[in-house]
């Protein structure tokens, strides 16, 4: 834990900052203080102005009032790269590397080695990524390879090595341990740094971690610093009314799973890239889990569900008839219809450059009009009813999607697959990164949505939120179904076992 800081030993200080765009108020007053060596985390549900202080403090935006100061100089940095050179680092949850470089040319940037004509020296711009990567314990993520092929726990940790590397005074972490299949890794370090009398500003949504790791934390409501508390005497209960205002309510689930109905969605044999013989069925009004450790083919199962990943062999069948999908659009569009919560929300689900309304209402684009002209208000009142269906508030809908908050974002995908009709809903980790009230509408929606009839096959790295929540849940390793576990019959310590290849312990 951190011992408590003098003012001498104060690397940042945050003093009623307010940040606004346009009409819609993000940050209303907030101050907090982050000592050297300390682990300070930053706790609120999502539109709390939590990414907004983020992007303050990387030189993303400006504030437009309130006062931030480093090591006692005044910091207001107009850019990532003025930030960096000022000494602080940022590893943002949506990653900011690029994807068509190698690990190598994204860890060198902005300023690679060059050769003695001036030029870019890949040589050596590969062996001092190999040197940073052994050096904070990723030296299994090879240098020549290309962002863009990496799992995503593999580009999570490449956007953190990267950050660590700049050996920053203040080092900002967003959710960095939401893709991580190992979050072990990321402790361990951030327990280095902080004996190095690195200052560290760790968001997350998960109070297990930050209590392992921080002793204080400021909470923000609605653009404010609600209290700067004593995470070793302040109960999860009190935190989350401090963020929220009210209880969690978790995500239960009915007591039984209830497959009378009949089967929406088959799979038969399904094989494709790391994914072998992969067969399943999902019945109409059931809640099925997907469980699995980080790289077991669980990602390439969902994308050849909707079109996305070429099937190699086996089929899919929709409403008992055999279908050939090429894209998540001949997936809308079959039988009942697939819609898909992808991964990456940024790179896959959403436009961030539109309004909220308009990524909304793209589901439905082509049903809001004739001969080329959209029906405006019947766009607004269909943007409207599902905005309420997963508490989104209205004064967000005519505000570019790119300046509210991730959570509100996700809101809005999951408002737009809702609004789509289709019965069948594939979500790969849908509550990633969110926080405990996102997470509560989205179970919400969930039930509601087969409770209706609904089908729904989801996958979260958070076991026991597949517990709480499904109805069955299959259990993917290597690549293959290793077992299906029906209600009664599953636990966390069962779907454990099952994802770590021990079926025998799994049967206790």
């Amino acid at each position: 834990m951190n011992p408590p800081a003098s003012p001498a030993d104060i690397v940042l200080a945050v003093r009623d900052a307010t940040k606004a765009y346009g009409a819609t108020v993000a940050l209303a007053g907030v101050s907090l203080s982050v000592a050297r060596g300390e682990a300070h985390a930053l706790l609120g549900e999502n539109g709390a102005g939590k990414s907004t202080l983020v992007k303050i403090l990387s030189g993303v935006v400006e504030p437009d009032g309130g006062s931030v100061t480093l090591e006692g100089q005044p910091f207001r940095p107009r850019s990532l790269t003025m930030a960096r050179a000022l000494g602080v680092s940022t590893a943002f949850q949506e990653l900011s590397l690029l994807p068509n470089l190698t690990v190598a040319a994204n860890l060198m940037l902005p300023s690679p080695p060059r050769n003695a004509f001036g030029l870019v020296s890949a040589r050596r711009s590969i062996a001092r990524a190999r040197e940073i990567l052994g050096a904070y314990g990723a030296s299994d993520i090879a240098p020549t390879a290309l962002v863009g092929t990496l799992s995503l726990a593999e580009k999570q940790r490449v956007e953190i090595v990267r950050a660590v590397s700049r050996r920053p005074r203040l080092l900002i972490l967003d959710e960095p341990t939401a893709a991580l299949a190992e979050p072990e890794w990321l402790f361990s370090l951030i327990d280095r740094l902080r004996g190095e009398g690195c200052a560290i500003l760790y968001i997350s949504h998960r109070l297990s971690e930050v209590r392992r790791l921080c002793r204080q934390g400021t909470i923000l409501r609605n653009g404010r610093s609600i209290a700067t508390v004593d995470l070793t005497a302040t109960r999860d209960s009190e935190i989350f009314r401090m963020m929220v205002g009210t209880a969690p309510e978790g995500a239960s689930r009915k007591a039984a799973a209830k497959l009378a109905g009949p089967v929406a969605l088959r799979a038969a044999g399904l094989t494709c890239r790391n994914i072998r013989g992969v067969s399943f069925d999902l019945h109409q009004g059931e809640i099925l889990g997907v469980a699995a450790l980080e790289g077991q083919g669980q990602r390439d199962l969902f994308r050849a569900l909707v079109g996305i990943e070429r099937i190699e062999g086996g089929g899919i069948e929709v409403a008992g008839k055999p279908v050939r999908l090429h894209s998540p659009a001949d997936a809308l569009r079959c039988g009942p219809g697939i819609a898909f919560v992808p991964e990456e929300r940024k790179t896959e689900g959403v436009f961030l450059g539109m309004s909220t309304s308009a990524n909304i209402s793209l589901s439905i684009i082509d049903r809001l009009g004739h001969l080329g002209l959209v029906d405006r208000a019947q766009e607004r009142a269909g943007v409207g009813a599902q905005a309420q269906v997963v508490d989104l508030p209205e004064r967000y809908l005519d505000a570019r999607l790119s300046v509210l908050s991730g959570g509100n974002q996700q809101k809005a995908l999951i408002g737009r697959v809702l609004l789509s009709g289709a019965q069948i809903l594939a979500m790969f980790d849908p509550t990633r990164g969110v926080d405990v009230g996102t997470k509560q509408v989205i179970y919400g929606a969930i039930r509601r949505f087969a409770g209706q009839g609904g089908s729904v096959l989801i996958y979260s790295t958070e076991i026991p939120e597949l517990v709480s929540l499904c109805d069955r849940c299959l259990v993917i390793y290597r690549g293959s179904v290793i077992g299906v576990l029906d209600r009664a019959a599953f636990s966390e310590q069962a779907l454990v076992a099952l994802a770590t290849g021990h079926a025998a312990e799994a049967a206790e």
